[in-house]
């Protein structure tokens, strides 16, 4: 499947854009995985956000470029997410490569951290991040650093 890929400022997102990047994002982190967070945690102004569009113009993939400072001392990506529908066909890798390129693109070739879900630490390993730090907990989900020099 060939996946259309647009990157934007939060301020230039069509209305349309940010209703289904929130709801892809409600549907998995809250009602999926059962979290009850306030994912609107005010950052989204001042990040980046990546968006995977499958051939029906329908959002499956989504991850959220974060600048230095604002999450981490590091620029970061965040709110990695793909829908069921895309599961287990690589979109994971395509999104987050993507990110990591998009990353570099905005802030230049600079370490990325993220918070991770401790069950895909093999999966971002593989995509060149190393753990750092003590697992935590996060939403009742165990979560670790890990960085990416």
């Amino acid at each position: 499947m060939n996946y259309t890929q647009i990157c934007k400022a939060f301020n230039d997102l069509t209305v349309t854009e940010l209703y289904q990047l929130l709801k892809l994002r409600s549907e998995i982190f809250v009602v999926e995985q059962n979290c009850v967070f306030l994912d609107a945690d005010d950052k989204d102004y001042a990040c980046h956000h990546l968006l995977l569009f499958d051939d029906e113009q329908e959002l499956v993939a989504y991850a959220r470029i974060v600048p230095a400072g604002k999450s981490y001392t590091e620029a970061s990506i965040g709110r990695i997410v793909s829908s069921k529908k895309v599961r287990g066909t690589g979109v994971g890798k395509i999104l987050t490569q993507a990110a990591i390129d998009a990353a570099k693109n905005l802030y230049g070739d600079v370490p990325i951290r993220i918070g991770a879900q401790y069950y895909a630490v093999k999966f971002y390993e593989q995509l060149g991040f190393k753990m750092e730090g003590d697992i935590y907990d996060e939403d009742g989900i165990d979560h670790i650093e890990m960085l990416r020099a």
